[in-house]
């Protein structure tokens, strides 16, 4: 284990899963969503990452239609020992841009799994999340034969991203999960409705994807939709469009004044609030924000040493039930759509 990892502390996946830095990197932008990519900038930022104490690195078949898995490859083959690769089946995309299809299918699966192994140079997956849930294929069947890799030593670890705490307690009596990866931050908290406190009751690690909000909790943005280049999907977000953007940008007034007391920057103070929330359900977490620049990991890593006081987090507690605008234009495959 690398210093940084010692300096930003390691915490376990799970009961019996493998232990991480307490800060992991989400690695879809490298490859699509956020406009163009800089390749150099983005593998210094994954040595970067490395180098800090990151150990957990997330990526997903769909990220640019598998360019992210192959993307990282050479980085998988360089530090395989040294990490914890995470990556997702269960949506499918073709040529036509505009397609998206949930399939859990067992048939899916295999086809998926062998793909990904493929792409990343690899020959074993350490956590594998089905990306979404498709309510019609029992967990019987889909998280069974997700064991099913585990038994075959293609998988190490099973997660499960966007479900909610009745389908994670379902999912666990299939097959233990390791990780459960869903929207979790100040602008976002549907999590606490029911899959946060299972999560803690099974000993399952949550791993936040967008605890920065996609960018917005950094303070970046003062109009972000005039601010937003070219193939930043971000610009179709209802959160960062019109009114609404304009509406989340003046509630980050607290964020702002608690990073001048810490001498921090807002996006600190943003994953800094998400640790501490998770502490106060007895859960082990390990954020994910995203970047392509290496100057943003430490930036991004040293917020797991600040401590929120009482007070801070009570001016930061109304943030999210005042947010407009939702997660997505379509929220029906997220997990807020099928709460009781």
């Amino acid at each position: 284990m690398t210093d940084g990892a010692t300096a930003i502390g390691r915490i376990e996946l799970g009961r019996g899963g493998p232990l991480v830095g307490v800060q992991g990197l989400g690695c879809m932008g490298m490859s699509e969503f956020y406009g163009d990519t800089d390749e150099g900038a983005a593998r210094a930022t994954l040595e970067a990452a490395l180098a800090a104490g990151v150990t957990l690195f997330d990526t997903a078949d769909i990220y640019g239609r598998g360019r992210n898995e192959e993307f990282l490859a050479p980085f998988v083959a360089a530090h395989r020992d040294g990490i914890t690769l995470a990556t997702k089946f269960a949506i499918e995309r073709t040529d036509d841009p505009q397609y998206r299809a949930v399939r859990n299918d067992p048939a899916y699966l295999r086809q998926a799994v062998e793909a990904s192994l493929r792409r990343l140079g690899t020959d074993v997956i350490d956590l594998y999340y089905m990306h979404r849930r498709d309510p019609a294929v029992p967990f019987s069947e889909s998280v069974g034969a997700m064991a099913d890799l585990v038994r075959e030593g293609k998988v190490r670890h099973l997660g499960l991203s966007e479900v909610t705490g009745a389908e994670l307690r379902e999912a666990y009596a299939v097959h233990p999960i390791a990780a459960l990866q869903s929207e979790w931050s100040l602008f976002s908290r549907d999590v606490e409705v029911s899959a946060v406190a299972a999560a803690a009751e099974l000993g399952v690690a949550f791993v936040p994807y967008s605890p920065l909000g996609r960018g917005f909790l950094t303070g970046a943005f003062a109009d972000a939709q005039k601010e937003l280049t070219a193939g930043d999907f971000r610009a179709y977000q209802p959160r960062f469009t019109g009114d609404n953007a304009r509406a989340n940008a003046a509630l980050l007034a607290p964020v702002r004044e608690i990073a001048r007391a810490h001498g921090a920057s807002p996006a600190q103070i943003a994953l800094a609030w998400v640790h501490q929330r998770a502490q106060v359900h007895g859960l082990p977490v390990v954020p994910i924000p995203g970047t392509r620049r290496p100057e943003r990991v430490a930036e991004n890593t040293a917020a797991a040493r600040i401590t929120l006081s009482p007070a801070e987090l009570a001016a930061l507690e109304p943030i999210a039930g005042r947010v407009a605008g939702d997660r997505y234009p379509d929220m029906g495959s997220t997990s807020a759509a099928r709460e009781a």
